[in-house]
C-alpha cells in the first residue's frame, strides 16, 4: 500500500465526489491501485483555488467508471473522509511540504512531479500535512475556545501526542472536526431559523447535524452537514423536518408539528440558509437521502422540546 496526494479541480472534466469517489484517467491506474486500503490527501492547486491540501480520506477500491472508456473511480471508504480544520498551503516557509517537490536544498522544483494529478506521498510527509491541517489537540482547542481551560481527568489523554491514524479514526475527534467546519461554514447561524445565538461565554449554541448519519454510511464532509439549533437538530434527526428537492425549501411534517411552532422556529419564507462558500453547500444527494429515508418515517411518540 502507498499513500497519495490526489489533485482536485472543482471545474475540471472529472466528476469527483470527494467523500464518495475520485475520478481519474488510466495513466494513474497503477498508482491508485497500490493505494487501495491506504490514506490519501486531497490537494487543490494554486490556479484552481486557495485551499491547497484540504482533506483526507481512505481508498477502499478502484473500479472502471461506468460508461466512460479509459476512466476509473477510486472509491472512498465510507466514514473515512474528513476535511482539514484549516487548509494547508503547498509551501511552508518557502519549502514544499512534499519532499518529492523540492530539490536537495529544499527549494521548490518546477514542472515534473508538481504537474501530476496523482503523487505518491511518504508516510512522514503525510503525517506532517495532517498535523498541520488537523492538530492533534483539536479537542482541547475546541473545549477551551470560549473560556478558561478547566482540567479534568477526561482531559489528561490530550496532553499526549496521538498517532495520526488513530486520530483519523477516533469518532470523538472526527465529531469535533466536523462540528467546527460545519458551524463555521454557516457563520454560526442556524440554517433553518437564521438565528445566531451565543451563550453568556460567547459559545455558539448552533450544532452540526449530519444529513445522512455516519452509522448509515454518511460522511464527515461539510456537504453532509447542516448547522441547526438544538430543537431543529432534534426535529431533523426524527424526520419532522427536511429539505425539498429544490435543495432549499424546508419541509415540515405538519401533522406532527403545530403551526405556531413552525412560525416560531423556521425563518420567514421557509428557505434554507446556505453557506457563502460553494464548496460547503449541502449535497443534493445527501438531502435526497434524508428526504426519502428519514422524513416522516421515524416513529414519533409525541414528546418534544417545544412542549
Amino acid at each position: 500500500m502507498v499513500k497519495l496526494v490526489l489533485l482536485h479541480k472543482a471545474a475540471s472534466i472529472y466528476d469527483d465526489e470527494l467523500d464518495v469517489a475520485y475520478d481519474f484517467p488510466r495513466s494513474y491506474l497503477k498508482a491508485v491501485e497500490q493505494a487501495v486500503g491506504d490514506w490519501i490527501i486531497y490537494y487543490e492547486p494554486v490556479k484552481a483555488g486557495p485551499r491547497g491540501y484540504f482533506a483526507v480520506a481512505k481508498i477502499s477500491d478502484v473500479i472502471p467508471k461506468p460508461g466512460v472508456e479509459g476512466r476509473y473511480l477510486a472509491m472512498i471508504e465510507p466514514g473515512s473522509y474528513l476535511p482539514f480544520d484549516r487548509d494547508v498551503p503547498r509551501l511552508l516557509d518557502g519549502r514544499p511540504l512534499e519532499t518529492a517537490l523540492s530539490d536537495q536544498e529544499g527549494s521548490p522544483l518546477r514542472g515534473g512531479a508538481i504537474q501530476l494529478a496523482v503523487r505518491r506521498l511518504p508516510d512522514s510527509d503525510f503525517a506532517r500535512i495532517v498535523d498541520l491541517g488537523l492538530p492533534q489537540d483539536l479537542e482541547r482547542i475546541e473545549a477551551t475556545r470560549y473560556g478558561p481551560q478547566i482540567r479534568t481527568f477526561d482531559d489528561e489523554p490530550l496532553i499526549f501526542q496521538r498517532p495520526v491514524l488513530e486520530r483519523l479514526t477516533r469518532r470523538k475527534y472526527r465529531e469535533v472536526a466536523f462540528s467546527r467546519k460545519v458551524r463555521e461554514a454557516y457563520g454560526y447561524r442556524c440554517a433553518m431559523s437564521g438565528l445566531q445565538l451565543r451563550n453568556g461565554g460567547g459559545r455558539p449554541e448552533v450544532q452540526a447535524a449530519h444529513i445522512r448519519p455516519v452509522e448509515r454510511d454518511g460522511s464527515d464532509s461539510v456537504r453532509n452537514g447542516l448547522a441547526l439549533s438544538g430543537t431543529l437538530h432534534w426535529m431533523f434527526d426524527r424526520g419532522l423536518i427536511s429539505v425539498a428537492n429544490d435543495n432549499e425549501t424546508i419541509l415540515v411534517s405538519k401533522n406532527k408539528v403545530p403551526g405556531d411552532v413552525i412560525d416560531r422556529l423556521i425563518r420567514p419564507g421557509g428557505k434554507l440558509l446556505k453557506p457563502d462558500n460553494p464548496h460547503c453547500m449541502p449535497h443534493p444527494e445527501n438531502l435526497r437521502w434524508h428526504r426519502e429515508n428519514v422524513f416522516g418515517q421515524v416513529p414519533f411518540d409525541g414528546g418534544s422540546p417545544w412542549q
